[in-house]
């Protein structure tokens, strides 16, 4: 064994020297003022923290941040989403630790590492054992006639017939024959007349909206399978900001972004599983931080704005309002100064029909003027304001359903705003377009229940599952979702 040798004599006397307290002394007095004072100070920090602390460790020091006051600006800032609680979902789950997508709050070229907060389900079948959260009845009134006797009394009162219910019926089962094995829709196929570019959040959640509009959910219905696989997809997709369509192209991430947040909002509040929630919750609060200066939104959050993606954003988050989630009561302000900037009623004239452009300073077009006046009445717009009968009604006179120029993108929003506003205006808009689409739906073939989108004005860049997603949201408007004027109309 070898010993370690001890220190000479020499060392031993230099040592003594060193610690000898008229040293020490020298060296203090010697010693730079400020190192003396960084010393003094740093000594009485931790004996005040030993005395402020019970357990006599020194605790965390929380740096806290709070919003300032500044003027809204048009420069672009930089935003995040803080991480959604998991707290309420079910213990059998398990998390996927993988990286997910990269998400650029303001930019979307650049890349950054997010973690995914989505948990990982294993079995197709929806667990009887998931929580759920009992909602009020207020909260679920706007999609409370999809199901049971309200649906067939829906259906009777608002002029829908077994022809337009046995179109609903094809369409839906050719969605359920064009489902992938991850339980994903594609726009590109496996059916004819795919749209030229890919995205399958936007496919998938089209899907699921129109499965969810006729009644189903994952917890029951001709369609529960399909869309439990649908959604334990989609919620795989959400980072932590609550986006889900980073893989989806530029313009069109935000369309993509606020179907999915339809989809998830409406089927929380059909079902009020409580494990959807945050997921909901999230979509929703990307919504409101991504909401641009302008009041509106478009292809980059917190940047620019449409009237064509405002729409989806509105629609989606009264579907959040209505399944009892939190939005910020600043958005509603901004939506209604960005529509007044795009509405085209001349300033002096209130009985002029009302009209709405793609954006500022462009002309009014009847997509457009059809989704902006959906906007207002979900804003809670009164039946009998000045220009919404004449907007409405200038589209029922000069833009009626029309099969040989096909525009389903402005159907879906004329027929909405319409049977919302109900009367002769609906009666009349009604009797084409529950005849004229189901004379449209393919009836053999492969594509049997489907829409072809060569006429389409958008539908040979979208694809079939576009068209056909967007007829069945057409003839599920009966029921689709509760009429908010039926209250004005029996008074009349």
């Amino acid at each position: 064994m070898l010993l370690k040798p001890g220190p000479s004599p020499k060392q031993q006397t230099v040592a003594l020297k060193f610690y000898h307290p008229k040293a020490i002394k020298q060296r203090i007095e010697d010693a730079p003022a400020w190192l003396v004072s960084m010393v003094v100070h740093l000594v009485l920090l931790l004996v005040l923290a030993l005395i402020s602390t019970s357990s006599g460790a020194v605790g965390r020091i929380v740096l806290t941040m709070t919003h300032g006051k500044d003027e809204i600006t048009t420069e672009l800032a930089e935003f995040s989403i803080e991480p959604i609680e998991l707290s309420d979902l079910p213990d059998t789950f398990d998390f996927d630790s993988e990286t997910e997508v990269d998400l650029e709050p303001i930019e979307f070229d650049t890349k950054i590492k997010l973690a995914s907060l989505a948990p990982k389900l294993e079995s197709l079948e929806p667990s009887v054992e998931l929580p759920m959260t009992k909602l009020s009845a207020s909260a679920t009134n706007m999609f409370a006639g999809r199901t049971g006797a309200m649906k067939q009394k829906l259906l009777r009162e608002a002029g829908g017939t077994a022809a337009t219910e046995d179109a609903v019926s094809l369409g839906l089962e050719w969605l359920k024959q064009n489902q992938l094995k991850d339980g994903t829709w594609s726009l590109r196929g496996p059916y004819d007349s795919g749209a030229r570019s890919e995205n399958q959040v936007s496919a998938t959640a089209m899907a699921m909206l129109a499965f969810m509009g006729a009644g189903s959910t994952h917890r029951g219905g001709q369609y529960q399978k399909e869309l439990w696989r649908a959604v334990k997809w989609l919620v795989k997709q959400q980072d932590r900001q609550g986006f889900m369509a980073v893989r989806s192209a530029d313009h069109e991430k935000m369309y993509a972004q606020a179907q999915a947040m339809i989809a998830l909002c409406e089927l929380y509040a059909m079902t009020g599983d409580s494990w959807i929630r945050p997921y909901a919750q999230a979509s929703c609060d990307f919504a409101c931080r991504s909401q641009s200066p302008q009041g509106g939104w478009r292809y980059q959050p917190r940047y620019d704005s449409d009237t064509s993606v405002t729409g989806w954003f509105v629609m989606g988050l009264k579907s959040g309002e209505a399944a009892g989630l939190n939005v910020d009561s600043y958005v509603w302000p901004r939506v209604e100064r960005y529509l007044d900037s795009v509405s085209t009623r001349p300033e002096n004239d209130y009985y002029a029909a009302v009209g709405y452009s793609y954006k500022v300073g462009d002309i009014a077009t009847p997509s457009m003027t059809a989704e902006g006046l959906l906007c207002r009445q979900y804003m809670g717009l009164p039946r009998n304001m000045p220009g919404m009968a004449q907007g409405l009604g200038a589209l029922v006179q000069n833009h009626p359903i029309n099969v040989r120029q096909s525009d389903v993108y402005y159907w879906y929003y004329a027929t909405q705003s319409l049977h919302h506003y109900g009367g002769p205006l609906w009666t009349q808009w009604n009797d084409k377009m529950k005849v004229a689409l189901p004379a449209e739906q393919e009836l053999n073939g492969r594509e049997r229940g489907s829409w072809s989108p060569q006429n389409d004005a958008w539908g040979r860049h979208a694809g079939r599952l576009y068209t056909t997603c967007f007829s069945l949201y057409c003839l599920e408007v009966y029921y689709r979702h509760m009429p908010l004027y039926a209250s004005d109309l029996d008074a009349e």
